[in-house]
């Protein structure tokens, strides 16, 4: 198995729960996290190795990723497991997949890459590569069958962790904010990169709102010290630690059921905050370079809660259209119009009961089936 950041490690770790008790004594072992740890899982690199965003900061460490793939390529051609599960990094999972699939290894892709909003060819390699992909939303089975894929959908394991209701008073206790004035969360991502390009418009938003509005609370969640340490660092350096803003290490969800209103960067986060109900604005920022690029290739939308819903129900900004003053303008209404909250919240609760299935063992059994020659 092979999981290349912590969203693959948690969805990795959801799987081994069902997937290890029906095989106690399995050798399970690859690249993964401390979840996947739990569960007797040997990692045989450090999963932060491919932990790295962005084109140009990608090609910065190609050789040190490359390595670590053809080594373990070569490995488990020797080895020739029963099963080769890859969870998300389609860059490095697809490549080993295909290798070992022509090699008669059976090959299981866990999490479609983002066929239908970029690279849509891709899914021609999908088919070369995997014995079976397991999808995470209903939209994705039917794209897949069309192509001839075998294909499990498995639901997403957050909607069953995520309270339909979540307490708000609770989670603002537990921060220690004032339950009666408004609060804004801000979420500008877990890699550095994203903390690099994304945070200082982020918290000049935070900012310009202030002026509007003194009373606003500000939380931002930081995935680990490193993260936290660097965005400090960031918001000192751009002269804007006189703030009041409530930097916290995790309590990540703590702080979107908290929220009156979320800004989020683009990825799994935005699916978070959807499934708590939240107003929000989506927004991504990336090295000029990466993005001239990018931005010839990416589709909108690209939000998850947009892409599920099939069309524009929060807004995105992006790159150059992410700055400080149009993220608050965004924000200010995700936060004081009562109508667009209502609507929101509806969509999100059908869009949170579309998601509910028994992922983990959906998703353990989709792979014994593999592994017994069920394809």
């Amino acid at each position: 198995m092979v999981a290349g950041e912590t969203s693959g490690d948690l969805l990795g770790a959801n799987l081994l729960s069902a997937l290890r008790p029906q095989l106690p004594d399995t050798l399970m072992h690859g690249i993964g996290g401390p979840q996947m740890a739990k569960y007797d899982f040997v990692s045989n690199w450090p999963m932060e190795k491919l932990s790295v965003n962005g084109l140009f900061e990608v090609l910065a460490h190609y050789r040190e990723i490359k390595g670590i793939h053809n080594h373990l390529r070569d490995h488990l051609l020797a080895q020739r497991p029963d099963v080769f599960v890859g969870i998300d990094s389609p860059e490095f999972n697809l490549s080993l997949e295909l290798a070992l699939k022509k090699a008669g290894i059976k090959t299981v892709h866990f999490v479609s890459p983002s066929v239908w909003a970029w690279r849509s060819g891709r899914i021609r390699k999908i088919a070369e590569a995997v014995s079976r992909i397991l999808v995470l939303f209903p939209f994705e089975e039917a794209i897949y069958q069309k192509a001839g894929i075998p294909v499990t959908y498995v639901g997403h394991p957050l909607a069953e962790s995520i309270p339909m209701r979540p307490d708000i008073d609770a989670a603002r206790t537990s921060l220690g904010l004032d339950r009666e004035k408004p609060v804004i969360t801000i979420m500008p991502g877990s890699r550095m990169s994203e903390l690099k390009y994304n945070s200082p418009a982020f918290v000049e938003s935070a900012k310009i709102l202030l002026q509007r509005d003194p009373t606003i609370q500000f939380v931002i969640p930081m995935a680990g010290d490193e993260q936290l340490k660097y965005f400090t660092k960031l918001v000192s350096g751009a002269r804007l630690d006189d703030l009041p803003l409530q930097i916290v290490r995790g309590h990540s969800h703590a702080a979107i059921t908290a929220a009156d209103a979320v800004l989020v960067a683009s990825g799994t986060a935005t699916l978070e905050v959807a499934l708590f109900k939240k107003p929000m604005v989506i927004a991504y920022k990336l090295m000029r370079a990466t993005w001239e690029i990018a931005r010839h290739i990416v589709k909108p939308p690209v939000g998850l809660p947009n892409i599920l819903a099939g069309e524009m129900i929060v807004p995105e900004l992006l790159q150059n259209a992410a700055t400080g003053q149009a993220l608050a303008d965004a924000l200010w209404f995700q936060l004081t119009d009562q109508a667009n909250r209502q609507r929101l919240e509806e969509r999100f609760i059908a869009m949170h009961y579309s998601l509910l299935r028994n992922t983990a063992q959906t998703s353990a059994d989709a792979i014994l089936e593999v592994m017994n020659g069920n394809g």
